[in-house]
């Protein structure tokens, strides 16, 4: 190598040494632009907000306040001092390992949260320390954005310069959410333990440590197991971190939650729904300590008045008398149109009863739907996919699926009957055999676009008897059924509708509408029913005057229990609104179990309700899409009703447009060849149709025999016209000369007196016949007389015999009304509860 090009290759690093040092001046300069551009906005280090946190208000659908977020923040602030070493050490191990070493920020912690984000997407895993999470929970929002995290950064070494370690910890265990209305460490020690910081083992600190991550999820009053295990790993951290011993950390484990838990009384208005309001916001991806200490202004779908009158029903009336303080309610009340939440019925609460804080029957239950999911799992995906009419016809017999014995409510079957009446009447086989009909698939993504979740759905599923891993709250079947009732758009039930945050932001919720089913699916299982609570099981849910839908429901009870539940649901909807009644035990047991009589409650509660929110609005009919017709069906052969039909024997029917109809029935008129056929003819068709019949035969009869008399009388006139002629020319014939050489002259003599013979013979036969024919219409006469004597006689006694008839039927169905008041006088409405192995 020359010198030359030595030293052209010398140049030729220097040029890229000088070039990598522009663009690294260059990167940290825009990087530095870029920094600067997002600290810029960043809020000021305020005492006042580090020490005091924010309560957040809720408002309800007017925008009227009607509480804090948690109703009474309890707050007992405690001193650093105060708060013994294994209770900060606690904290220390499960949120910042390395608290006591950093300036602020963990350069480690950072470095593994970005590797995590690199390979699971930005937002993965956070890196915040102790430090950040003090500046993040008092002036930034829970966002998962550059600018924020920048800004957090930013403002925890600020934070890091002007307080000491002991002091930015006593600002973190003193304004963290603890849950159960509880901030800070004083008042969680109180709440979960009714203790003093002081107090606290080292077992009760690690389960307090671990709830401010979520502290509805590790809830240890309604997720014991789950805040146990929460717990196990804040002492395997703290053992990891050299704060406990091996040995001290297996004995703590071993303590069971419960037995150092405090149980005490919550009452609150409101509080069931402020529940619900909390849970949605956490889905929504804000934080807890955002929720509770970020002063957010949050914004309601919550009727005050609808709720307040839910929550003085749920305690019991006259009119809802309830068997005793543990039975146990869950209501839901939606907007049918939007799917906003206007109130919620979490527990009964009765006076001095002590319950298990927080759990709230309209939401948080997963039990047995009943023959409420009917029109969800059997007859809604069957008009939906195969276009069913309401008349189609299921054979209610036997039937027996993997070795296991279906029935009716009522222990009997009853042949052939339209899905109609199997869905007013609550029968058990059509359903199931409608279910089967429909692919398994189709079934659930039916379920699915009505926000009800199924892995699988067996037999007995089409009948309510769901498994163990599935099942259902008031909340679910309220958003399904209000789909139903809004032409089959649905629409995820909602409370939140909007945010205020401190710094002037706002973000605004609503459910998306989804189109779940066709308008005709819709209309056609909410025609069906409006039957159901005007003339089948949920009459007692009726409310007089208001359009109104709605089903039933029972589960079967455990072994042991004969005339009883586990759960009796009501489910209906108008135009407006939409609710749904769960009533039971939380634990049924052969002495605590759903009776024939407390099944009544869930209506009278939907009743009570429904009636009280629809008093002062004009609720508009149900409507009728273009795609459904109605057909008039003559109920003795199916067929289309025509003219000859009865109106008794009428039923109208709803079918989808362009699908096939019943063949018209147009009765045939066969000769009668006796009298035996003709009175079989007669006897074979209703009393009305056959006297009408008969008098419409007996007119044209009489008719008939008229112009057949008038004929013959014509006949015999032209006839005794022709004799006279023949008489004169007779006489004419005998005055000329008689020519006995003529040969043809006998002939015509001959035949003139046959001819003349003849015509005396027919004289005298149209005579006969005339005489016998009068004879006849005088026997004919008298004989119609007698058979219209008769008829009247038969006639009135075939509308006694119809009235008696229509009596004793009346009485039938009067005491078939009676009987099917409730679906659960002679049994529950659901298959057995134990899960199916298999699908069909």
């Amino acid at each position: 190598m020359t010198a030359k090009d030595t030293t052209n290759k010398q140049k030729g690093f220097i040029k890229l040494l000088f070039i990598a040092f522009l663009i690294s001046i260059s990167l940290l300069i825009i990087g530095g632009i870029t920094v600067f551009a997002l600290i810029k906005d960043a809020p000021r280090l305020d005492k006042d907000k580090l020490e005091n946190a924010q309560s957040s208000i809720i408002y309800d659908m007017n925008g009227e306040k009607i509480a804090t977020i948690s109703g009474k923040e309890y707050r007992l602030p405690v001193a650093i001092e105060d708060v013994p070493l294994n209770v900060q050490q606690a904290f220390i191990a499960i949120e910042d390992g390395r608290f006591r070493e950093h300036g602020g920020i963990d350069i480690k912690r950072v470095g593994g949260a970005i590797l995590a984000n690199i390979k699971e997407g930005w937002g993965a895993e956070g890196g915040s320390t102790i430090t950040q999470q003090v500046v993040k929970n008092t002036y930034l929002s829970s966002e998962k954005t550059l600018e924020r995290k920048v800004q957090e950064a930013y403002l925890a070494l600020k934070l890091e310069d002007k307080y000491s370690k002991d002091e930015i910890l006593e600002i973190y265990l003193n304004k963290i959410y603890f849950g159960h209305g509880a901030y800070g460490i004083g008042a969680a020690a109180e709440v979960y333990f009714h203790k003093n910081v002081k107090e606290l083992t080292v077992a009760e600190a690690a389960l307090l440590a671990g709830l401010p991550q979520r502290p509805s999820g590790y809830d240890p009053f309604k997720h014991p197991e789950i805040a146990k295990e929460r717990r196990d790993t804040v002492l395997s951290f703290m053992e990891k971190n050299n704060f406990i011993s091996s040995d001290k950390m297996k004995e703590a484990q071993e303590i069971k939650i419960n037995n150092s838990l405090y149980t005490e009384k919550k009452k609150q208005s409101f509080q069931y729904f402020i529940d619900y309001v909390i849970e949605e916001l956490i889905a929504n991806d804000i934080s807890e300590n955002e929720i509770f200490t970020g002063g957010l202004k949050i914004h309601t779908t919550l009727d005050p008045n609808a709720q307040t009158y839910t929550e003085k029903v749920m305690t019991g009336t006259d009119a809802i008398p309830f068997p005793d303080d543990n039975f146990k309610a869950g209501v839901v009340l939606l907007d049918t149109k939007s799917g906003a939440i206007r109130a919620i019925g979490g527990n009964r609460d009765p006076k001095n009863q002590n319950v298990k804080r927080g759990f709230n029957f309209a939401t948080d239950i997963k039990r047995q739907p009943g023959s409420t999911i009917k029109p969800i799992l059997d007859y809604g995906p069957a008009i939906e996919y195969k276009q069913q009419s309401t008349y189609h016809q299921i054979k209610d017999e036997e039937i027996e699926i993997n070795d296991k014995t279906f029935k009716n409510y009522d222990d009997q079957f009853h042949g052939m009957v339209s899905m109609r009446e199997a869905l007013v009447k609550s029968y058990n086989i059509p359903a199931i055999k409608t279910f089967l009909e429909i692919e398994n698939d189709k079934n659930l993504e039916f379920a699915s676009n009505l926000g009800i979740e199924l892995e699988h759905a067996y037999p007995s599923y089409a009948i309510g008897g769901f498994g163990d891993k599935d099942g259902v709250s008031p909340l679910d079947m309220a958003g399904a059924y209000a789909a139903f009732g809004n032409q089959g758009t649905y629409h995820e039930p909602y409370s939140v509708t909007k945010i205020e945050y401190p710094s002037g932001d706002i973000v605004e919720y609503q459910s998306k509408p989804s189109q779940a089913m066709k308008e005709y699916t819709a209309y056609m299982i909410t025609d069906m029913l409006v039957d159901v609570v005007q003339e089948g099981t949920g009459t007692l849910a009726n409310i007089e005057g208001l359009p109104l839908a709605g089903k039933t429901g029972t589960t079967n009870p455990p072994e042991g229990i004969k005339n009883g539940s586990r759960d009796s649901w009501f489910v209906g909807y108008t135009t407006d609104y939409t609710a749904a009644v769960w009533t039971g035990y939380q634990s049924t047991t052969t002495e605590q179990y759903v009776t024939k009589e407390d099944a009544r409650l869930s209506k009278l509660l939907f009743k009570e309700i429904m009636a009280e929110v629809s008093k002062n609005i004009a609720s508009t009919p149900f409507t009728k899409p273009d795609s459904v017709i109605e057909v008039e069906i003559d109920k003795r052969n199916g067929k289309l009703a025509s003219v000859y039909t009865p109106a008794n024997s009428i039923t109208t029917e709803l079918f989808v447009e362009g699908t096939e109809l019943p063949t018209k029935y147009i009765p045939i008129k066969p000769k009668i060849e006796n009298d035996n056929e003709e009175k079989d003819l007669q006897e074979s068709q209703p009393t009305e149709e056959r006297n009408k019949d008969k008098k419409e035969n007996k007119e044209k009869q009489k008719e008939a025999k008229k112009e057949e008399k008038e004929k013959k009388n014509q006949e015999n006139k032209e006839n005794t016209e022709n004799v006279n002629v023949n008489k004169k020319q007779e006489k004419k014939e005998d005055t000329s000369v008689n020519d006995a050489d003529d040969p043809n002259q006998t002939n015509n003599n001959d035949d003139t007196q046959k001819d003349q013979k003849d015509d005396k013979e027919k004289t005298s036969q149209d005579k006969e016949d005339n005489q016998s024919e009068n004879q006849e219409s005088q026997i004919e006469q008298e004989t119609e007389q007698n058979q219209e004597n008769q008829e009247n006689k038969e006639t009135s006694n075939n509308s006694n015999n119809e009235k008696t008839e229509m009596s004793k039927e009346a009485e039938k169905q009067n005491n078939d009304k009676e009987k099917n008041t409730s679906e659960d006088n002679t049994g529950t409405d659901s298959g057995d509860t134990e899960k199916e192995e298999n699908s069909l």
